[in-house]
């Protein structure tokens, strides 16, 4: 034993008759911007170090690593572009590759995340297509929205207008749009019943969205004389001079219901807890899940995250909103199995559902 590891050490002193390696390639999956080198040296070498040739035909270090053999990854490099390492073991031996960037069209890594977007739209696509020929599918009763109309007909009954809120977010939000959704068929039915209905908006652009759904939903509604454009109006951007104004608004008009449907932050329970002392039916909404707790307890009812994304296909049966609701619960389903198979095959010593998942949501 003691012969052999003497043997090894004076092959080691000189490395020039140790097989030395050092390579350098594109690196895969990525933008083309990155190259991946290794090497293999000898076992007792105690560091290497990596330099790439520059523009000016100078070598400049890049790494210093302390091993013998092992990868590393040059980034930030630009694509389509040959660059030339230099691996300097000692004083005496130095070895060289190189390697172009290239750019891929497709990342296979992410060839699970393909195969569940294709599943969830195929999925989509024919819910939307059944819904179509006639279909009928069930969706769960949403209580905070089967229980506007009740609100709208308990405002009538006292003579007091409805006040909607949608939100405190401009339009390129999406709980913004799915409030403007609803609004429309709040304002239909205040048409419908000759209710007063107050929209004020903290956004230009929410502004003139709100506008439009409310005119057109009182044209819907055969009552296009009574709707009136300046209950339709612009507070401020201001967050809590915005929430001053609703306020105002509420302690003066007292309104019979109140609608806070949408993207709503620190000022949510300042308005619940408004609304509450005038004795208006509550019904709030948002996909915020830190203020949720202050709508549930200061409003009747509730909307909880995705029931407020919901609301559309649930009020309006429009065969493409209900397809497209029917196709994105299908997509979860199929993620919850996905999961839990994945959860029980590792328990097992099988981990390739794993990678195939984790590999897609990287």
């Amino acid at each position: 034993m003691r012969k052999y590891v003497l043997f090894l050490i004076l092959i080691c002193l000189s490395t020039s008759f140790y097989a030395n390696v050092f390579t350098a390639m594109d690196s895969p999956n990525d933008g083309g911007t990155a190259l991946d080198l290794a090497w293999e040296t000898c076992p007792l070498t105690e560091y290497v170090t990596i330099y790439r040739l520059t523009d000016n035909s100078e070598w400049v270090e890049i790494a210093k690593i302390a091993e013998s053999s092992g990868k590393y990854r040059d980034i930030e490099l630009e694509i389509n572009k040959e660059y030339h390492y230099r691996l300097q073991i000692d004083d005496d031996l130095s070895l060289e590759a190189s390697a172009v960037t290239k750019e891929q069209w497709f990342n296979a890594d992410k060839l699970g995340f393909l195969v569940f977007l294709l599943i969830v739209c195929l999925a989509i696509i024919y819910y939307i297509t059944a819904a179509k020929r006639g279909k009928t599918f069930y969706i769960r009763r949403i209580a905070g929205l089967d229980s506007m109309e009740e609100a709208i007909g308990r405002a009538t009954e006292k003579g007091k207008p409805i006040l909607y809120v949608p939100g405190i977010s401009d339009l390129d939000n999406i709980e913004t749009i799915a409030s403007l959704t609803i609004l429309s068929n709040v304002a239909e039915k205040s048409a419908e019943y000759g209710t007063e209905l107050i929209v004020p908006c903290r956004s230009s652009m929410v502004l003139s969205a709100a506008k439009e759904v409310v005119q057109e939903a009182y044209i819907k509604a055969g009552r296009p004389d009574a709707y009136n454009k300046d209950n339709i109006f612009y507070l401020t951007d201001e967050q809590f001079g915005f929430v001053a104004g609703v306020d105002g608004i509420m302690l003066r008009e007292q309104p019979a219901a109140n609608f806070f449907l949408g993207a709503f932050y620190a000022e949510s329970l300042i308005l619940a807890e408004t609304g509450f002392s005038t004795g208006a039916i509550q019904t709030a909404g948002t996909a915020q899940a830190a203020q949720l707790p202050f709508f549930v307890v200061s409003c009747d009812y509730t909307l909880i995250g995705e029931e407020l994304f919901a609301a559309s296909a649930y009020l309006s049966e429009d065969p493409q909103q209900l397809g497209s609701l029917k196709g994105h619960d299908f997509g979860k389903l199929i993620f919850i199995i996905l999961i839990t198979a994945g959860v029980i095959l590792e328990i097992l010593g099988y981990g390739f559902l794993k990678e195939f998942i984790v590999g897609a949501a990287l």
